[in-house]
Parts: C-alpha cells; sequence; structure tokens
C-alpha cells in the first residue's frame, strides 16, 4: 500500500488550476471530498495556457496530445463522458520531418502506413527495423505504465515486480540511441524515433532506453488536437469538476501555506484571503512551491538538475504554406551535437533543430479569415547558462526567422501581423525554476523513486503534482501526476 496523507481530508484545497490540479480535482470530486481551486490566472490551465491577441487565440503550452484516455479517465470520476465534452480531432500525419539533405517524411501511427512510407523514402530493410522497434516500444509500454509510471511510488523498493526483469530482459536500461539504432540504421529515422528525449531533458545518447515509451504515447499511440486549441483540454476538465461541485477561485494568488506541527492548515492570498483545508495539493513548480509556499526547500530538490529550456515565438500571419503538416519538425545536419550544445556546453544551437506547429491547419478558428497561426519552439540551454536574455532577445527572434526562411518558410518575417515571444527568462518569471517549462532533467537518479517524491517531506497532508515530481514531464505524465495525488488523500480511485 502507498503512503497515504493521515487525518481528515473532507476539505481538499488545490493551489494551480494546471492540468495536474484539474486531474486531480476531478477525482477528490467524484470520492465525494470538498474541493477547492485557488488559480492566479483569469482562467485554467497553467502552463497550457491561451493567449488572445487581434483576433487569434494561440496555445501558449503544449502542443501534442497524447493518450486521450487518460483524460476521459479523469472525466468517469464525476460521471462524464469525454466526447460531450472535447472534440478530439486525430492529426493525420502526426509529425513531418524534414531533414538536412532536402528529404521529408511523415510520421503515421498506423505501422503498415508507417513501413510503407520508410520503404518508400528509405527501404525494406529499414522498413522491417521499424517493425520490429514497434514490437520493442509495445512491450516497453506495457511492462512499463503500470509499475513505474501509473502508481505512486514509495521506495526504489517498490519497483521489484516481474515487469522489472522483463523491462531489464528486453533492454530498457540501455542507452536510447544505441537501442533504437539496433533497429534502425538510417539517420533520419533514428532522430524521429529519439528526438523525444528532449522532453526528458537529456540526450538520446544519455538516456535510459524506457524512454522510448513517451515515442509509443504518441509515434504509435497517436496524436491528437482539440477542437478550439490545446486550451479547450484545461476549460472542459475545469467546467465538468466546476459542475460536479469544485469550487474555483480565478486571479488569486496564493502567497504562503500556512502551518503547524507538520500539517497544512490554511493557505494566504495576496489579498490576504485564508482559506482552511484539510489536505493541501500544490500544483506550482516543486521548487518553486517548496520555496515559495512552504519556506523551506529539502537539500535533494535544492541541487536538482534541470532539462533545456526553449524560446517559442507564436505568430499570427498572412501567409500558408502548402508543403507542411499540423506538426513539422525541421532537422539540422547536426544531431549530437545539438544535444552536446544545449545540455553540456550550454549554448545556443548552432544548427537547429525546430518544432513549427500550426494550430489553424486542423481549427482555422484560431485566426481571423484567410490568417494562419504558427508555434514556432526552439530549444535552447536553461537559465544556468551565461546567456543574457535581455540583451539576447532581440537578436535571437532575427535568427528563428533567418532558420525558418532558410528552411523553406519564404517569406515568412514579411508576412507576421502578430507575435508573442517567450525566452527562458519568461519562463521563470512564470514560476518555472531555471527558465525550464521541461522542469527537472530525467537523468537516472532524478527519475522514478529517485525524482521529488509527491508528497512533501515533513507535512503530513501536502502533497505535489505536476512535471517536477513523479512520474514527470508531458502531458500523460502530468495528468496521472494529478491522479497519483489524489489517491494520496482518497486512496486509489475505481
Amino acid at each position: 500500500m502507498a503512503k497515504r496523507v493521515t487525518g481528515p481530508t473532507n476539505h481538499v484545497v488545490i493551489v494551480g488550476a494546471g492540468l495536474a490540479g484539474l486531474s486531480a480535482a476531478l477525482r477528490l470530486a467524484g470520492a465525494g471530498r470538498k474541493v477547492t481551486v485557488v488559480e492566479r490566472e483569469s482562467v485554467p490551465g497553467g502552463r497550457n495556457g491561451l493567449l488572445n491577441k487581434d483576433g487569434y487565440a494561440f496555445d501558449t503550452g503544449p502542443t501534442v496530445l497524447t493518450m486521450p484516455d487518460l483524460i476521459a479517465d479523469a472525466f468517469a470520476c464525476v460521471g462524464e463522458d469525454l466526447k460531450d465534452w472535447l472534440d478530439l480531432i486525430p492529426v493525420s500525419p502526426l509529425y513531418r520531418g524534414f531533414f538536412d539533405d532536402g528529404s521529408q517524411m511523415d510520421v503515421h501511427a498506423d505501422t503498415n502506413r508507417m513501413q510503407e512510407e520508410i520503404r518508400t523514402v528509405i527501404g525494406d530493410k529499414e522498413a522491417a527495423g521499424y517493425a520490429k522497434y514497434v514490437d520493442f516500444v509495445t512491450k516497453l509500454y506495457k511492462y512499463e505504465m503500470k509499475d513505474f509510471i501509473d502508481r505512486n511510488i514509495d521506495s526504489p523498493l517498490n519497483l521489484l515486480t516481474p515487469n522489472l526483469a522483463k523491462l531489464v530482459a528486453i533492454g530498457g536500461f540501455r542507452k536510447l540511441a544505441p537501442k533504437v539504432n539496433q533497429y534502425m540504421k538510417d539517420p533520419r529515422t533514428q532522430k524521429i524515433y529519439s528526438f523525444q528525449a528532449m522532453y526528458a531533458g537529456v540526450s538520446p545518447q544519455q538516456a535510459l532506453a524506457i524512454y522510448a515509451v513517451i515515442a509509443y504515447m504518441d509515434s504509435v499511440n497517436g496524436v491528437f488536437f482539440p477542437k478550439g486549441g490545446m486550451h479547450a483540454v484545461p476549460r472542459a476538465m475545469a467546467a465538468a469538476a466546476q459542475k460536479h461541485g469544485v469550487e474555483f477561485k480565478y486571479n488569486s494568488t496564493v502567497t504562503s501555506v500556512e502551518h503547524s506541527g507538520g500539517r497544512a492548515n490554511a493557505v494566504i492570498t495576496s489579498t490576504g484571503e485564508r482559506i482552511t483545508c484539510d489536505a493541501l495539493i500544490l500544483n506550482p513548480d516543486l521548487p518553486v512551491a517548496w520555496k515559495e509556499l512552504l519556506g523551506t526547500v529539502p537539500r535533494k530538490v535544492k541541487n536538482l538538475n534541470y532539462s533545456p529550456s526553449c524560446v517559442t515565438m507564436l505568430v499570427g500571419s498572412n501567409k500558408s504554406y502548402d508543403h507542411i503538416a499540423h506538426h513539422n519538425i525541421h532537422f539540422g545536419k547536426s544531431w549530437d551535437g545539438v544535444f552536446d550544445e544545449l545540455i553540456n556546453k550550454k549554448v545556443l544551437m548552432s544548427d537547429p533543430s525546430v518544432l513549427v506547429t500550426v494550430p489553424t491547419h486542423d481549427d482555422p478558428s484560431l485566426a481571423p479569415a484567410g490568417k494562419s497561426s504558427y508555434y514556432i519552439l526552439f530549444p535552447t540551454p536553461n537559465l544556468t547558462a551565461n546567456i543574457d536574455w535581455k540583451k539576447e532577445k532581440s537578436r535571437y527572434r532575427e535568427e528563428m526567422v533567418k532558420t525558418l526562411e532558410s528552411r523553406g518558410y519564404t517569406g515568412f518575417g514579411d508576412s507576421i501581423e502578430v507575435e508573442h515571444i517567450t525566452t527562458p527568462l519568461e519562463w521563470k518569471e512564470m514560476g518555472l525554476e531555471a527558465g525550464a517549462p521541461f522542469a527537472s532533467a530525467h537523468t537516472f537518479f532524478q527519475t522514478g523513486p529517485f525524482r521529488p517524491a509527491n508528497m512533501a517531506q515533513g507535512f503530513e497532508n501536502v502533497v505535489f503534482a505536476g512535471s517536477g515530481t513523479q512520474p514527470g514531464v508531458g502531458v500523460p505524465m502530468v495528468l496521472i501526476s494529478g491522479r497519483l495525488a489524489a489517491e494520496r488523500i482518497v486512496g486509489p480511485v475505481k
């Protein structure tokens, strides 16, 4: 049995209406608890935010939605059906990869279709290797999900299950890049099926092969786009929670947690409002929640290493491009070098690999008639690097535009009508430690039972949710973290 908070749990306060907080709120409401969610913004979503500007609706956070069953599961806790709340459009292709040699490849969830794509672009042998790789990541997901991701872990000893032996046997604890290379020999497929390590904050050369499970979640299980944009997800979750009695206090910033004898008794807002609680879930970035709300930081949390950051550019444009899909990854010639620059040297990419998402590709309503919106992401070092973003921001913006124009987005700079740029400095101002939106890196000693625990050490009734705690980074993991936080309070929710 996993540890639980002690004492009464009738009224649970959740600080932050991010996806993890909303996932927890739905489960707690379904378990009959009184729930109050306190959110500093005027809308739910947290990192999964919304920016309305001159007729454009921009998602400010994640753009890739996988594993919608996890959202459906949260709705089911209050007897609601996902289909009544969200219209999810399957994205096809999942991604379009563009390579430095001028070739391109579409990524499909349907394995037969993907084999055919690889056969056409590269050849029969690579397609056969891909089929074996799919078999590997499917087993990986099966062995890993229940025992290592989708459960509360209190000790490394909790991992001693039959599935651990199976993971070891199939090579789950070897390095990711060599494991991918075991099946696929072409640099293009190797990049397509290992770039996801970036989300985990480690290079494919250093990441454990178990992180190929992220590739399974999108490249095999499928990618979706909610009508109305990614922000439709937190809006729907919050509305369903509200329908079932959850109270939301928006535009309300929690500045401290009142506690005594190892128990949180109330949260205090910037206006001096005191909201009492029996149990407390903290959804802000974990190290920031420790420092700013609990007033102390455990040594392990102080010593965390963080993932690379990114600069995002939200663009409203009068130009569209026929050669791109919804999600596009433009790979530079350098690959190992990109990760070396970002993680080890902590300098800007000299030969960038970039993500360009086009929300209006599947939902034109997100922009004025005849216009297009773009979400552009350039990975960068986090704020532990010696980069002055106040000075660098405008120069790097020009470099981003120049890079895009050299990668096929002709006239991109001149077509911009609206833009909004977020650098690591702005991520930091939003409450993300080290300006790292992907939280602490998933190195071996920051993964699973070694990642900061979701039960606050020294407190009987304080639980964390979000990417900084177990199981980790990404929309699926964050949704699971909300469920795990709720289970620390009410036990497993059937």
